[in-house]
């Protein structure tokens, strides 16, 4: 890598690269999840702070997620949530969305028999007492995250820097994360989601009851530190993805793998029962059986609108398997 992973790129708007700036300090430098917050959180320049639409198949739009399919999608959350707060009703239950992307939330036009629904949006206290239903939709995959390079026997920090009106990935020194494997093949690249590891202790933090329940995309630590020398990391603008994370930054999305070890860790660390991952199909086949069945049989012998979003969120060619869902209770 040298001094610099890929070409120096200009760093767009002026409102970034004064962001940039103002966080770098003199150093000119930062931590490489110190920049994916510029560029996705920033107030005046991150990409998540944009007033405009990211989410679905409209022109100008960057990716689409589960939600995009329609209700079917709420409908097999509320469903598979109804089942695993077991005898307790859903009733008793707030259903809290945990940074919804799509105007309504998840549960918008759904049927449901929850207390009440709540949206919480970039930058609203989630205020979370009593007993909910906590609910994340590809929520841990965007928050910031470390990279570190195997470089001449040792793990070194990925930072990015700005000079001379050019970004670049530079390498800022031996790296300070111990749960590093001790050894790499030469160049390998690890992604280290920690913050959103910290989220998910922040959001099953003591003061509310019921079950947690989050979409994402991931794999295992052994997984990222043994299997995947590119890492995982990837931008995301206008439908299509890329590897250069420095290009446009402030107008595409960034983001990597979850680390569900992690994740799952973080929520029993609060309480929480046995968190499970399953894929995205096995999860609601087990979970939402009957809703499934229910709709199969309801409109037998058409490939409806309705069928062909449930073969999106479920054949292991679509979103099947290639999200996951962690389910954990607090009862």
């Amino acid at each position: 890598m040298g001094s610099s992973a890929l070409p120096g790129r200009e760093p767009g708007s002026a409102a970034f690269a004064a962001a940039f700036q103002r966080r770098a300090g003199s150093a000119g430098t930062l931590r490489f999840d110190a920049f994916v917050d510029v560029a996705l959180y920033d107030p005046a320049a991150g990409y998540y702070r944009s007033d405009r639409e990211r989410v679905g198949y409209a022109p100008g739009t960057d990716f689409f997620t589960a939600a995009t399919s329609g209700p079917v999608f709420g409908e097999l959350i509320a469903a598979a949530a109804a089942t695993l707060l077991g005898a307790r009703p859903p009733a008793q239950f707030t259903f809290v969305e945990i940074g919804a992307e799509t105007r309504g939330g998840v549960l918008e036009g759904v049927r449901h028999e929850f207390a009440g629904v709540r949206a919480v949006r970039l930058g609203q206290a989630p205020e979370l007492r009593g007993p909910c239903v906590v609910f994340c939709n590809e929520l841990f995959d965007a928050q910031p995250f470390r990279r570190f390079v195997f470089r001449r026997g040792a793990w070194r920090e990925i930072g990015v820097r700005l000079a001379g009106g050019r970004l670049a990935e530079t390498e800022l020194g031996a790296a300070d994360f111990p749960a590093l494997p001790t050894s790499a093949p030469e160049g390998y690249v690890l992604d280290a989601p920690l913050a959103a590891a910290e989220l998910a202790r922040a959001l099953a933090a003591p003061g509310w009851t019921g079950l947690f329940l989050a979409c994402d995309y991931g794999k295992t630590w052994r997984e990222l530190a043994e299997e995947l020398p590119e890492g995982t990391a990837r931008a995301y603008r206008r439908h299509r993805q890329s590897s250069d994370l420095l290009a446009h930054p402030g107008e595409q999305d960034l983001t990597c793998h979850v680390c569900w070890d992690w994740l799952a860790k973080a929520v029993t660390s609060q309480g929480f029962a046995a968190a499970a991952v399953q894929s995205q199909e096995a999860f609601f086949v087990h979970h939402a059986g009957a809703y499934l069945a229910a709709a199969t049989a309801a409109e037998a012998g058409r490939f409806s609108p309705r069928k062909r979003a449930l073969a999106q969120l479920l054949h292991p060619d679509h979103l099947g398997t290639k999200f996951q869902v962690l389910a954990a209770t607090r009862l």
